[in-house]
């Protein structure tokens, strides 16, 4: 399946509403909820079994999925803003917690869970130019320089990525009783 182009159209997310997908560890699609394929555009069929990179925006830097990735195989979970690309080259802005499902037994990953709630334009206003400046320094010279970027970033505001995103999100009061409850749900 041919990835849709780009458009600057955007889908606006109900907040009321969340979305779910599962993947298995390499990051094919098990299950997405009613609301994934109606805001993705595409039918159940066409996402299971795909990689769940389908529904990547350009706009992402690369960044921000290498340290998703590196923090979820280990069994962390990971809170993200993230630019999703819809089937029609649409594009919608979520809040994304990933949760990692490890064995028991050998403490590898079995599958991963990300929980999605619509990013307020006051969240995409701070994160927007920030990925912008990334995937610039990647075009440039690579995920080392976006690195070094982000890392210079939060050095100077004297945080973590984790701190500076639950700042940004307001990962605290509703968002985190609303990404509590769908881990209860959905576990």
């Amino acid at each position: 399946m041919a990835r849709p182009k780009a458009t600057n159209n955007k889908v606006e997310i109900n907040s009321k509403r969340y979305i779910v997908s599962k993947t298995d560890a390499d990051g094919i699609i098990q299950y997405g909820n009613d609301y994934f394929t109606e805001i993705s555009g595409y039918s159940e069929e066409e996402l299971i079994g795909k990689s769940h990179n389908i529904i990547r925006h350009p706009d992402m830097p690369k960044l921000a999925f290498k340290m998703m990735w590196d923090r979820i195989s280990k069994g962390d979970n990971f809170i993200a803003v993230v630019k999703n690309l819809t089937k029609d080259g649409s594009y919608y802005w979520v809040i994304t917690d990933f949760e990692p499902k490890m064995d028991s037994i050998t403490n590898e990953p079995v599958s991963y869970t990300a929980f999605r709630k619509a990013a307020p334009q006051k969240v995409i206003n701070k994160i927007e130019p920030i990925y912008k400046k990334l995937l610039e320094l990647e075009n440039e010279g690579g995920m080392k320089e976006s690195e070094k970027f982000l890392r210079e970033f939060l050095d100077e505001k004297n945080t973590t990525y984790d701190k500076y995103i639950n700042d940004v999100v307001g990962n605290n009061g509703l968002f985190k009783i609303f990404f509590t409850a769908m881990k209860k749900i959905f576990s």
